[in-house]
């Protein structure tokens, strides 16, 4: 619980360090996105790939599709 304060209170002191640790978190997930290939969907690595798309925000036209889905009209 002391941890939990102490980090509380390192943030509310340098709050730059809680908008560098979220632009790393981005940067980080689209790295992952851009290297990695698409799973299908309908397994967990899919689901999870879903999760990491949307912390990299990756969204709208800039996702590609899974494997076993067909681009819309």
């Amino acid at each position: 619980m002391e941890s939990i304060i102490g980090i509380i209170g390192a943030i509310h002191a340098h709050p730059e360090i809680l908008v560098d640790a979220c632009f790393a978190l981005i940067a980080l997930a689209s790295l992952v996105t851009a290297v990695t290939p698409t799973p299908r969907d309908d397994a967990f690595v899919g689901k999870l790939y879903k999760i990491v798309e949307a912390l990299a925000l990756n969204i709208g036209r800039a996702k590609d599709l899974p494997p076993n889905r067909t681009p819309a009209p």
